[in-house]
């Protein structure tokens, strides 16, 4: 299908604080895209440059394969900020109607697409409440809504299961696989790694204004993985001892090894086989979003420690 986004070297600046330092990455459309970092690694930053909101000091950006022209491509995007950017006092339908006009959209559009939100998301009720009288969660569904409900080509989702109970998270998940398989491309901002590998395609990580990671998430895992592979055997058998591995822990008839350099996982298997011990299970343990997260960032503050000049 494409690309639906491309950054070139962007940069930011405030001050003497580099929130953005020459990131580039690309976004295939229709996929969903998980940007990842730490507080104040520069997403927000990164965000507010794709939607218009902030101006690049330098680098460009392509959009839909053409220049990123904030004022005409807005309404092209929609955005769903980890803040509430709702209005307190006015009516739910009233506030969908009004922001959905504001994305081109004429009322007799924008009520027929409300509705069919509204009853897709079991908000129908909800007409004459005011945003004020919601919870946290029923207001996360309708910033969902008002974020969607144009059909944009980009959607960008800050932390959009903030506040919602295990079945609405469900709810909007299924949505927002919904929307993908419809042609949008959708970027996932989250800190929750379990529901980055749940959902998304292809992650980017950055830190300290630089990206540190791109790649889709099964190669990510791939290319983070320690050679641990979990066993479980029907009995333990007279000979556990293999120059192939070495184990790093058992329970009861279930072990943890890691291959040693120079063998593979045939080695394992064959060193059980040749002593008649059935194999119940036998699977490669890769390392799950959020440890390699630590990882990558508890690394690049390391880094950054120390390169710091010691002072009196």
């Amino acid at each position: 299908m494409g690309k639906i986004l491309e950054l070139h070297d962007l940069r930011k600046y405030y001050a003497t604080q580099k929130a953005v330092d020459d990131i580039s990455f690309s976004i295939e459309a229709g996929s969903i895209f998980g940007l990842l970092g730490p507080n104040g690694a520069g997403k927000t930053t990164l965000l507010r440059m794709i939607t218009g909101i902030f101006y690049p000091d330098s680098g460009r950006i392509t959009f839909d394969g053409a220049p990123f022209d904030p004022l005409n491509d807005v309404v092209k995007i929609g955005y769903m900020p980890e803040e509430r950017g709702l209005y307190k006092k006015m009516k739910i339908g009233d506030q969908a109607l009004y922001l959905a006009q504001l994305k081109g959209l004429s009322r007799a559009e924008a009520m027929e697409k409300i509705k069919f939100w509204f009853r897709r998301l079991e908000m129908e009720s909800w007409w004459n409440k005011k945003v004020e009288d919601l919870s946290k969660g029923m207001s996360q569904k309708l910033q969902f809504v008002t974020t969607v409900l144009h059909e944009p080509k980009l959607i960008i989702l800050d932390e959009p299961f903030s506040g919602l109970d295990p079945l609405n998270a469900n709810l909007i998940k299924d949505e927002i696989f919904g929307l993908a398989q419809r042609g949008s491309t959708v970027i996932f901002s989250t800190h929750r790694m379990e529901q980055v590998e749940e959902i998304c395609d292809h992650i980017v990580l950055v830190n300290l204004g630089h990206k540190v990671l791109d790649g889709s998430v099964a190669s990510v895992k791939q290319q983070f993985k320690e050679n641990k592979f979990s066993i479980q055997l029907q009995d333990v058998p007279a000979n556990l001892q293999h120059p192939a591995f070495i184990i790093e822990s058992q329970k009861k008839n279930s072990f943890v090894m890691k291959i040693n350099e120079g063998y593979k996982s045939n080695d394992i298997l064959q060193h059980f086989l040749q002593q008649q011990v059935t194999i119940e299970s036998f699977q490669e343990i890769l390392p799950s979003l959020n440890e390699i997260f630590i990882k990558l960032v508890e690394g690049s503050k390391a880094t950054t420690r120390a390169f710091q000049p010691v002072t009196d």
